[in-house]
């Protein structure tokens, strides 16, 4: 019977098997190879794409601030302006009302009474001088009580001089008055018709 040497076949087919696997191991490492490159190359775009997008966005805040800087800088010179047009306001009401205040002083003092000092706190005016009477002193209150720019007297003290070197006032006074607030149309209306003084001798007052 002969025999077949099966050696040498089996061999070849364990080198081809072997090369086959080895190709397929090649080709699976290339395939991972190149799966690993794509995810490497689609992340790097990822976050190539996110910097850029950060970047954009870093800048439009940059931006941003910058507009809010100026807004601020915008809103600080609108409110020195407001302050400024509110002190102007101030003193354009003020200066109106020293005038209107000194021409009622001058139209409230009836005769038989001299001003001798003047101060004023905000709305409060002190006013301190001679008279010949106390009815003098009353009579003066009365006007000021009908001025529209002065009101609300409030006497403080009536007496004696203690040095009567001035016979003709003998009394000294003092008192404090409030200037009345007004709008503009009763500030016109005022300037227009002027608060009379009330005359001693409608009031029954006598002087000595």
């Amino acid at each position: 019977m002969a025999r077949i040497n099966l050696l040498p076949w089996r061999a070849e087919r364990r080198a081809v098997r072997k090369r086959e696997f080895l190709v397929m191991l090649g080709m699976a490492a290339a395939a991972g190879v190149a799966v690993f490159i794509g995810v490497m190359t689609w992340m790097n775009a990822r976050i190539d794409n996110q910097v850029d997008r950060n970047s954009y966005l870093q800048a439009q805040i940059k931006e941003v601030e910058k507009k809010l800087d100026e807004i601020k800088e915008l809103d600080k010179t609108r409110d020195k302006l407001l302050r400024r047009k509110q002190v102007i306001e101030q003193l354009q009401a003020s200066r109106s009302q020293m005038v209107h205040m000194f021409d009622e002083l001058v139209h409230t003092i009836p005769d038989g009474v001299r001003l001798t000092s003047l101060k004023q706190v905000g709305e409060i005016l002190t006013l301190e001088g001679v008279a010949q009477s106390n009815a003098s002193v009353a009579t003066y209150m009365r006007n000021v009580e009908a001025s529209p720019w002065l009101g609300h007297p409030d006497l403080r003290k009536t007496e004696i001089k203690k040095s009567n070197n001035e016979k003709r006032m003998p009394y000294d006074f003092s008192m404090d008055v409030k200037l009345r607030k007004q709008t503009s149309e009763e500030e016109g209306a005022d300037g227009a018709n002027p608060a009379a003084p009330v005359p001693p001798a409608a009031q029954g007052a006598k002087q000595p």
